[in-house]
């Protein structure tokens, strides 16, 4: 196999936020991609503290693995502080797993220092391709390869279709595209 490691992560952020956030994230992706990451290796790290009333604040994380030794670990704090009454929080971490020899790893770490919130929580899953899913495609004629190829699009889908900028959001499907035909569609063909 190639060694080709590949991690794509995604931050959807619903309520305020730093409008420059996006060409930030969109250089740095375009930086790793140029330069690559032989290594396989990517951590990300977010930690939010609330020091104010009432904000909402929603985040998901999602990648996916490919590569033998590619590992990524996610740590994700949020701190909301006694004075920070009506919060409601939620961050959500997804990994999905292309090929053998990946890791990923999620530390979600949640600190509530008053009880007068609206919500607060968070959720992790690491899963490689479901059998059940890649049967019922294929069941129905589709080939393993394009199974595997709609299960991938499926899992980014959601999330990169919130982005609502029909531009970047092609550019995204297409980086998917590109990414899943260096291992996993390269192995099937």
């Amino acid at each position: 196999m190639q060694r080709d490691d590949w991690y794509s992560a995604a931050r959807v952020p619903r309520g305020v936020a730093d409008p420059q956030a996006l060409g930030v994230a969109v250089a740095a992706k375009d930086a790793a991609h140029f330069i690559g990451m032989p290594e396989g290796n990517t951590a990300l790290a977010q930690a939010v503290v609330y020091l104010a009333t009432a904000p909402k604040s929603n985040a998901v994380y999602k990648g996916a693995l490919q590569g033998d030794g590619a590992h990524t670990v996610w740590v994700g704090n949020v701190l909301i502080r006694k004075v920070a009454e009506g919060i409601e929080t939620y961050e959500e971490n997804r990994n999905l797993v292309l090929t053998d020899g990946c890791h990923a790893d999620s530390i979600p770490n949640l600190e509530i220092e008053t009880g007068e919130i609206e919500g607060a929580g968070h959720a992790s899953a690491t899963a490689r391709f479901d059998d059940e899913q890649l049967f019922y495609l294929q069941a129905r004629g589709i080939s393993e390869k394009e199974a595997q190829r709609l299960v991938v699009h499926g899992f980014f889908n959601d999330l990169i279709r919130k982005v609502g900028v029909p531009s970047i959001e092609e550019r995204l499907l297409a980086t998917v595209e590109a990414e899943l035909a260096k291992n996993v569609l390269k192995e099937l063909s």
